[in-house]
């Protein structure tokens, strides 16, 4: 933005009060005067014109209400309307006009009014002349036209500039009257903050509800009232232009709003109130400023001004534009002193601004909206302990702005991290209590936001200004600013290299597909895949808005947006290269440019370890989010099993589209630990769930993928169980579940009761004292149970009430009940209508109008208990006045009756007349003077009471001489008749109906009697304190009933009051009349229930086409439960873990049993699904199932909840453990579940009785847990492939020597994959080793074979030979792939296959017990050894037999018991070392499965009676002997001999085969 484009947007006196508009003024006199004089007296602002310009266009609407410019709102879509964009060269809308504006890129108003002609002109063009749009098009030309006009006067532009020529030519202007506008603008713009910033005494702005219009479709009778409707935003944009000639013109506006504001509002409103005081404020502002100096005056607003930034222009802007970037002086914190602050203090505060402390404090309590209003208003205070008794329950640490601002002035905050920590605990505890769509909530995250931004702002300037102490002269301040400057220009030149890249060849730009994001219409699934989406405009946005704090910052991003491209593309692919190429030049253009010139010799030290200690990625310490990632992923990827085996490998990376491009085809989400890994890295995971769901993806992949019975499918699932198990224990004692809402509302109830109970008037007397004495039993249904207060609060102490409703229902019982049986003028039935209209407040406000707490109970409002305590009245008061008048009767015609009794008296010598006595003011009695008013104690008619207290109202002096007074009796508590539970104040007497006279001669003293007003702040002079009562209420003792005393109509009394040092608390007391056992008698009448339930009725309905004899419910009693339709409930099912869930849809009744139809849920354990699939805690599943049921099938009641109610609300009267979560539907069919809108929902009559809703204030977040079918699968899987690794266990155990060559002294197996099968070695032991015996499944365990099995027996050696350096889990990878790719008729053959062997194994199964498959016993069949039943025949060597078919061998331990049968030793080459395969299945068959024509391997009834004499072996079978396997010959003569004798001694000792032979 040019120099002169920021003098126009700011206050016209800014130039002078130093900064950049001084260099621009001339070493001469008059050419300073003259540039001072355009850039201050310009009474037009350009950008102000042209803002309205664009509002009148944008805001004209037609007759019909319809806004003209919607058309011009957005240009033709080149695809919808081609044509266009042949007619039209330059085209133009309003949106493009607007983004100009709030870019400022109008220099004046000619600029814009040629884009509306442009814009205007376009249309002409199209459209036809009789279309609405061309007669839009001029009409709102027509209006720009006239509102320039009215705008644009003489003077501005141009014009202005030879209005100064003219005025710099007259010589004998003064220096007052050179800036005359200029003056006056300042002046307007001093009562306009006077206005804007006065607050009252508790800190609220008075000009709030005036700084814009009402809304018009909230206020609509607003406008239909005031003709001429204006705010103080309409004013400030009239001060902005130039509108106002003088301070009467504004004065007028003034005064028109406060009317405007008087006339709408009721007299006593507070909005009226405020417009008197903004009436006055501006009064007397305008008063003190045309008092002042003007010279002083301006020089002080300039000096203010120049400290603060311009802030009163910055008011004015505020309430024009309503910008709320993190440039708005508002937004930013611009300080407005409240009207008490003086001078010294508003110094003080003005050095404070440069305090950062302050600045962020300012930055939020002086955050405005776009309407003028302060963001931190609810935040100022902390609420009333009395109104919100549960906001201190919730909220362990309360604070406010009003704390906050008293540790500020204290010095407790040493730096701004302090600040922001408590302004975060704040904005944590206003979320906390209040719901996430309240206006409060919505105020706390805008002002965290405009906290972050403030403090990133402190952190910049931190950064660009390095240390103020050492940048504090013009020097410094030039290498600052040429630091940044070099910063972004390294920016653009890094951003240039990207934007400039070209394919070689072609010229085709690189960085065409990564200018913008994909389209969320055309590519969905991307934004499910990328999290974090990125692209160039974006980066190019954040450079030309220095958004960037660093250089890596930019490189940051760029790196996101090419892992982006290269995660979402195939690698191969056009934009996956692309992003490569790019990443490469933009690395190597950096490495070009060399490191940043002023990072070492511009920052200070102590600046760059601030810088090192803030930045996350440098720091060495880890978040707590990040703790628990890490050891999530470690556990997964550290996980061994028994063997040391390290699950993980297989999983670390993705297998490459050239190995296994069919993956690819069926996966689609692939992703890898590693991918998981950076993403770690790159903090892309908000919370660990988000991790979980990716681990649970590339697990759920490999069980798609892999075949049930291959071990990558095992692996898969027992590290989604270390994955669960891991995170269960993380977890630990966190409570992620829902609050206890039961608990909730209990409260709830709890908090209400005392806020009732505790109500109080203006002397801090309680309204339920006087309720105290409504009768528990009412005399009107003596039948009805007793109910009271006291009832009640044994209820509520007790958590009787579960609802809301019933709670409400007795306490406007017992309310109804005090009016009903007092009059309408008694003080019982005043405090029962206001406790009732302050418990309907009070109720609406712990429930947020049904926001917290849905229930039936908040459809009586306030406006009901108004109309209906109106009715009572109109029903009562006549009765009342009937009443009246019969007892003014009947005390007439009493005093008619004490008159003749006078009369009589006065015949008999002893009365005295009327006429005969002599009325004075005051008469003295014993040296004591008496005066009306006074208060006398007079003698008691009856021993042993206190003394009566008489009011007097007359004296008088009888013909006798006898002096007399006549006045009201004040009775104390124990002389009237009252219920034991009422209390009363201390020393306090009640106003009777009973007045006497009475001779001075039993006038025992005098005393005080005062109004409660006054009691308990005065004191009366000269008298004791035993002798001072209060009174504020009278007492009629025909009714027997108390009210309340508005006006004490006494006479006025002579006594003295004085203001009491401290004033006396206010205590009541208990009756004299109470009785101690009272609670007890309360208590009887509460009962002992555990609940109080809802009274309700059976509802019958109509259904249409009903069978006859069936009465349909909407709600019904049976089986001791109530139902309604909407309810589930649990149904028997057996054979089941779990009871089905069925939902009432239909009830009804037929020949006497009830049935009802509905839905069935199903549970997870019902459905099909993968293993590692995660269900949420209770979750079903709507089925395809619906059935009539008896309503006797029914065990319990439940909850069905969708997914959006069970993450907000839950029901008061249901248990969390019956509430169950269902979002998809179960098709049977497809074995798939899909997500359904939701259930179907009821509207019920008034009779049925709804279940009332608590929501609560965060939404919950449901975890996840595993399929009842992982344990179970694993299990499965664990013995179908224990084989392997029991054989594995073998092989370490028997192998001494990894390291031993293999021995040539047998030939190898001759079977055609015996070159590139790897078997196991075997190596004989002296005791044998018996494994699995220990394991009671393992001794059980089967040989299950499949055509998969076979053909990885036969596959998996081929693979090997062609790939000998591939790992076990790649070979199995690529078996299980061909496998796959394989013909479904040969698959058929290797199933047919694997089904013969079965049988054959099964034939040959002998019927005694046996032993484990794999257990240490040499019996017949072992691999590699076989035995003759006769003795002197050759041996015959294991791989010696010709090459054939081959049928599997019996099933191994079979025979006779080893200890009774010696034999004859015999040796058995050991095989090579092996690497482990799939299936121990596959390795058994294989080996077995050599000869067709014999039932073992080899002919061991031959070599089992093999001797050494018999057997002639060459040298070099010599040679090939195992002689490893003995450390020396020892006694014998060859190491054959030595192996002849350890052969016969195995057989012998260690397998005891020669009993069985009788040999």
């Amino acid at each position: 933005m040019s120099a002169s484009k920021r003098r126009r947007a700011t206050s016209p006196s800014s130039s002078v009060s130093g900064g950049g508009d001084l260099d621009d003024s001339s070493s001469t006199p008059g050419s300073g005067r003259k540039r001072r004089r355009i850039s201050n007296v310009s009474p037009v602002d350009t950008i102000a014109v042209c803002h309205e310009l664009f509002n009148a266009v944008r805001d004209y609407k037609d007759g019909q209400g319809r806004q003209l410019c919607e058309v011009f709102q957005r240009v033709p879509k080149r695809r919808n309307q081609p044509d266009y964009y042949e007619a039209v060269s330059q085209p133009i809308d309003m949106t493009k006009i607007l983004y100009k504006l709030k870019s400022e890129d109008y220099n004046d108003v000619e600029q814009l009014t040629a884009d509306f002609q442009l814009m205007f002109n376009n249309a002409k063009s199209f459209y036809k002349s009789d279309t609405e749009e061309y007669q839009a098009a001029c009409k709102l030309w027509e209006v720009y036209l006239q509102t320039r006009n009215e705008f644009v006067q003489p003077g501005d532009g141009d014009e202005d500039d030879e209005d100064g020529d003219d005025m710099m030519d007259n010589p004998g202007m003064s220096n007052e009257d050179e800036t005359p506008t200029g003056n006056l603008k300042e002046l307007f713009e001093q009562l306009l903050e006077a206005l804007v910033s006065h607050a009252d005494p508790s800190g609220r702005l008075v000009s709030e509800l005036f700084q814009k219009l009402p809304s018009k479709v909230h206020y609509p009778d607003y406008y239909a009232i005031i003709k001429e409707p204006i705010d103080l935003r309409t004013i400030a944009q009239r001060i902005q232009i130039g509108y106002y000639k003088s301070v009467n013109a504004m004065a007028k506006d003034i005064d028109l709003m406060a009317k405007n504001a008087k006339t709408y509002n009721e007299p006593g409103s507070q909005v009226f109130k405020d417009a008197n005081t903004i009436k006055k404020v501006f009064i007397q502002r305008k008063t003190e400023l045309e008092h002042a100096e003007p010279t002083k005056s301006s020089l002080r607003i300039r000096n203010r001004r120049s400290g603060q930034g311009d802030q009163l222009s910055g008011v004015s802007v505020a309430l024009h534009y309503g910008s709320e970037s993190e440039d708005d002086p508002v937004l930013s914190g611009s300080v407005c002193y409240d009207e008490g602050e003086s001078e010294a203090e508003s110094q003080s505060s003005s050095m404070e601004m440069s305090n950062p402390i302050f600045q962020l404090y300012e930055a939020v309590r002086g955050a405005r909206n776009n309407q003028g209003q302060v963001f931190s208003e609810p935040f100022q205070q902390l609420p009333s302990r009395r109104e919100y008794p549960d906001y201190y329950q919730q909220i362990k640490q309360p604070i406010a702005l009003q704390q906050i601002r008293a540790k500020m002035k204290n010095c407790e905050y040493e730096s701004v991290e302090q600040m922001e920590a408590d302004l975060t605990l704040m904005f944590e505890n206003a979320k906390r209590y209040n719901m996430p769509n309240s206006s409060i909530y919505k105020r706390a995250i805008r002002l965290q936001q405009i906290l972050q931004a403030k403090k990133r702002g402190l952190v910049r300037r931190d950064d660009e200004e390095g240390d103020s102490i050492l940048s504090s002269d013009a020097g410094s301040i030039k290498r600052k600013s040429h630091k940044k400057n070099v910063k972004k220009n390294r920016m653009k030149t890094l951003y240039a290299a990207v934007i400039e890249a070209v394919e070689a060849g072609t010229n085709r730009r690189l960085c065409d597909l990564f200018m913008v994001k994909p389209s969320k219409k055309d590519y969905p699934d991307y934004y499910k895949v990328i999290l974090e989406p990125m692209d160039l405009k974006t980066i190019e946005h954040s450079i030309h808005t220095e958004r960037y704090v660093s250089e890596d910052a930019l490189m940051e991003d760029m790196r996101l947006m090419f892992r982006n491209a290269r995660h979402y593309n195939e690698e191969g692919s056009q934009v996956y290269n692309d992003a490569d190429i790019l990443e490469k030049i933009l690395k190597d253009k950096r490495k070009e440019m060399g490191p940043f010139p002023e990072e070492e010799d511009l920052v200070s030290p102590k600046l760059k370890l601030r810088k090192i200690g803030v930045s996350p990625k440098k720091s060495k310490y880890l978040t707590p989010l990040q703790q628990r990632l890490n050891e999530l992923y470690d556990a997964v990827r550290n996980f061994t099993d028994r063997r040391g085996r390290r699950l993980s490998t297989i999983f670390l990376r993705l297998p490459s589209r050239a190995e296994l491009p069919d993956y690819y085809a069926t996966i689609k989400r692939p992703i890898d630990m590693e991918r998981i890994r950076s993403h770690m890295a790159a903090g892309r995971y908000q919370d660990v769930d988000a991790m979980v769901e990716e681990f649970s993806l590339m697990f759920n992949n490999a069980c798609i993928y892999n075949e049930p019975e291959s071990l990558i499918y095992r692996d898969a699932l027992v590290l989604h169980r270390v994955l669960l198990g891991t995170r269960k224990q993380q977890e630990g004692s966190e409570d992620f579940g829902p609050p206890n809402v039961g608990h909730l509302v209990r409260e709830l109830i709890r908090s209400l009761f005392v806020s009732v109970m505790g109500h109080q008037d203006e002397e801090g007397r309680c309204y339920s004292d006087s309720l105290a004495e409504i009768p528990a039993v009412d005399p009107a249904g003596p039948e009805k149970p007793p109910l009271n207060f006291d009832v009640i609060r044994v209820n509520v102490e007790r958590g009787h009430y579960r609802r809301l409703d019933i709670f409400q229902e007795h306490m406007f019982e017992v309310l109804e009940k005090g009016r009903r049986l007092h009059r309408t003028d008694s003080e019982i039935f005043e405090d029962a209508v206001e406790l009732q209209h302050f418990f309907i407040k009070i109720r609406d406000e712990l429930c947020k109008n049904g926001e917290i707490l849905q229930s039936s109970s908040l459809i009586y409002t306030s406006k009901h208990l108004h109309s209906d305590v109106e009715q009572e009245k109109r029903e009562k008061i006549p009765k009342e006045i009937e009443e009246d008048r019969l007892k003014a009767e009947e005390e007439k015609q009493e005093n008619k009756e004490g008159v003749k009794a006078e009369n009589l008296q006065g015949q008999s010598g002893q009365s005295d007349p009327e006429s005969e006595r002599v009325y004075t003011q005051d008469c003295s009695f014993e040296n004591i003077t008496y005066h009306v008013g006074d208060f006398v104690y007079v003698e008691p008619s009856e021993v042993n009471l206190k003394p009566h207290i008489v009011c007097i109202e007359r004296l008088w002096e009888d013909k006798a001489g006898g002096k007399w007074l006549y006045g009201c009796w004040f009775y104390r508590p124990s002389e009237t008749f009252h219920l034991a539970t009422r209390k009363f104040l201390e020393k306090e007497v009640f106003k009777s109906d009973y007045y006497n006279k009475v001779s001075l001669g039993k006038v025992l003293g005098k005393c005080v009697v005062l109004c409660v007003k006054d009691y308990f702040k005065m004191q009366a002079e000269g008298y004791r304190a035993e002798d001072v009562y209060v009174c504020e209420s009278r007492y009629a003792a025909r009714n027997k009933s108390f009210k309340k005393i508005k006006i004490m109509a006494v006479p006025v009394s002579s006594v003295k009051l004085v203001p009491r040092e401290v004033p006396l608390p206010v205590v009541r007391v208990a009756s004299m009349f109470a009785k101690p056992d009272y609670d007890k008698l309360t208590i009887s009448y509460a009962g002992s229930g555990s609940a109080i339930d809802k009274e309700k009725e059976d509802v019958p309905i109509e259904m249409s086409g009903a069978d006859p004899g069936c009465q349909h419910y909407e709600q019904l009693h049976c089986n001791k439960m109530w139902f309604k339709v909407g309810d589930c409930v649990y149904i028997q099912s057996h054979g089941l873990s779990k009871p089905r869930v069925a939902r009432i849809e239909k009830l009804w009744v037929q020949n006497g049993t009830t049935f009802f139809f509905g839905p069935i849920f199903i549970h997870p354990e019902e459905t099909e699904h993968e293993p590692t699939k995660m269900f949420y805690k209770r979750e079903v599943f709507l089925s395809h199932l619906e059935e009539t049921l008896p309503i006797t099938c029914v065990i319990g009641k439940c909850l069905v909840s969708s997914f959006k109610d069970y993450l907000s609300c839950r029901p008061t009267e249901v248990s969390e453990e019956d509430v169950l979560l269902c979002e998809s539907r179960y098709i049977d069919v497809e074995k798939q579940m899909k997500k359904f809108k939701g259930l179907k929902r009821f509207s019920y009559s008034s009779k049925v009785v709804e279940d009332e809703i608590y929501y609560f204030r965060k939404l919950i977040v449901p975890q996840k847990e595993a399929s009842p079918l992982l344990d179970k699968k694993i299990n499965e899987l664990e013995l179908k492939l224990a084989d392997i690794e029991d054989g594995d266990d073998d092989m370490e155990d028997m192998d001494d020597d990894d390291e031993a060559p293999q021995t040539p002294s047998m030939p190898q197996m001759q079977t055609p994959l015996a070159n590139d099968m790897d078997t196991l070695p075997y190596t004989p032991q002296s005791t044998p080793k018996v494994k699995g015996m220990s394991k009671k499944e393992g001794a059980k365990r089967k040989i299950n074979m499949s055509g998969y099995i076979l053909f990885s027996s036969e596959m998996r050696a081929v693979i090997k030979a062609r790939h000998p350096d591939f790992s076990f889990g790649e070979l199995s990878r690529l078996v299980g792939t061909e496998w796959r790719n394989l013909e479904a008729t040969k698959k058929a053959d290797y199933e047919e296959r694997a089904a013969k062997i079965v049988d054959q194994q099964e034939r040959d199964r002998p019927p005694q017990k046996q032993a484990s498959p794999r257990a240490g016993m040499m019996g017949p069949g072992m691999n590699g050894m076989a035995g003759s039943p006769t003795q002197g025949n050759f041996m015959q060597q294991p791989g010696m037999f010709s090459p054939g078919p081959h049928a599997p061998p019996p099933y191994p331990g079979q025979g006779s018991p080893s200890h009774l049968q010696p034999t004859t030793p015999m040796f058995v080459a050991p095989p090579p070392k092996t690497q482990r395969v799939l299936h121990s299945e596959a390795y058994l068959k294989y080996i077995e499965g050599l000869n067709s024509e014999s039932t073992s391997v080899s002919k061991w009834d031959q070599t089992l009676k093999a001797q050494r004499r018999d057997a002639h072996m060459t040298k070099e079978q010599e040679s090939r002997l195992p002689a490893h396997w003995l450390k020396s010959k020892g006694a014998h003569t060859t190491m054959a001999d030595a192996l002849w004798r350890l052969r016969d001694l195995m057989l012998r000792d260690s397998l005891n085969i020669s009993k069985g032979y009788n040999l």
